[in-house]
């Protein structure tokens, strides 16, 4: 996939379970020696083991150590890529913190907000530089992340024309503090602090995509894999039985952060099953 006729050059965070690691698997697989696919995990014990179980599989990612929660390590994966391959080719932006029914959403939301919002703003800020000629960036959210889960008066508050990545953080830090606070559904959120992350993170895909206004054949979309068995999902849903396999799940992504160069569309969209959902319906 490399326009330079170099390894092409993938970054997945996220990676060290359920979806993030089979998206390295797929990767691996389809690359072979022709590519070099980082697996990034916030915990090294964690991160190595998955490495070595898909070495025992006869592929060979690498390990990258990194929490997308602290900006400076964010910066450092995005200049040590350049500096060992001159940029990235695939970036699959998929670190996510799970909720559990055993804590509050009072007590989640700021560590949620941080990790899956925040730290997809990260990424997009530090690889949105090192991004090569006809480079996908991924971002893994949910259909979940339209305006038609919103009630009709806040959806202008996450129309992507104009806002900025800073104005979606204000928006964010604001309605963090009134779940904190008790007092979301009172001001007219949804019920489930997913659905507002989600929408977030596809708001944050748009403002990119806007901004990088379709230069270099590069694409920039959000991806929803649909619902996939794993240990985050399980405790949300009472029947699994149409759920995929985290290998399942994969396939779609990784066609996604796959097409070929000269590939248009999609393009700022979110995708789900290799169709686009629409963001404003």
């Amino acid at each position: 996939m490399a326009s330079n006729g170099e390894s092409t050059v993938a970054f997945v965070t996220g990676a060290n379970q359920g979806l993030g690691l089979s998206l390295v698997r797929a990767l691996s697989r389809q690359f072979g020696e022709d590519g070099i696919v980082y697996l990034a995990a916030r915990s090294a014990e964690r991160g190595q083991q998955a490495v070595r179980q898909l070495r025992d599989e006869g592929l060979s990612p690498e390990f990258y150590q990194l929490d997308v929660r602290d900006t400076d390590q964010v910066n450092e994966a995005a200049e040590t890529l350049r500096e060992r391959h001159g940029g990235v080719d695939i970036v699959l932006s998929n670190a996510a913190q799970r909720r559990t029914r055993d804590v509050s959403d009072a007590d989640t939301i700021r560590g949620f907000i941080d990790t899956n919002n925040h730290g997809t703003h990260r990424m997009i800020r530090a690889f949105g530089p090192i991004l090569n000629v006809n480079a996908r960036f991924i971002v893994v959210a949910s259909a979940f992340g339209r305006l038609r889960y919103l009630r009709e008066e806040l959806r202008p508050r996450f129309d992507t024309a104009a806002m900025t990545l800073d104005g979606l953080e204000r928006l964010l830090a604001e309605y963090t503090a009134l779940v904190e606070a008790g007092e979301d559904q009172a001001a007219g959120w949804p019920s489930s602090i997913n659905v507002v992350s989600k929408i977030g993170q596809v708001a944050a895909v748009r403002i990119m995509a806007r901004d990088h206004a379709r230069q270099r054949g590069i694409l920039i979309d959000a991806a929803c894999p649909g619902l996939i068995d794993t240990e985050a999902s399980r405790p949300w849903f009472d029947d699994m039985s149409t759920a995929k396999s985290a290998d399942e799940g994969a396939v779609d992504v990784a066609w996604l952060a796959t097409l070929p160069a000269g590939t248009t569309e999609p393009y700022g969209e979110l995708v789900q099953y290799r169709v686009v959902l629409d963001y404003q319906a």
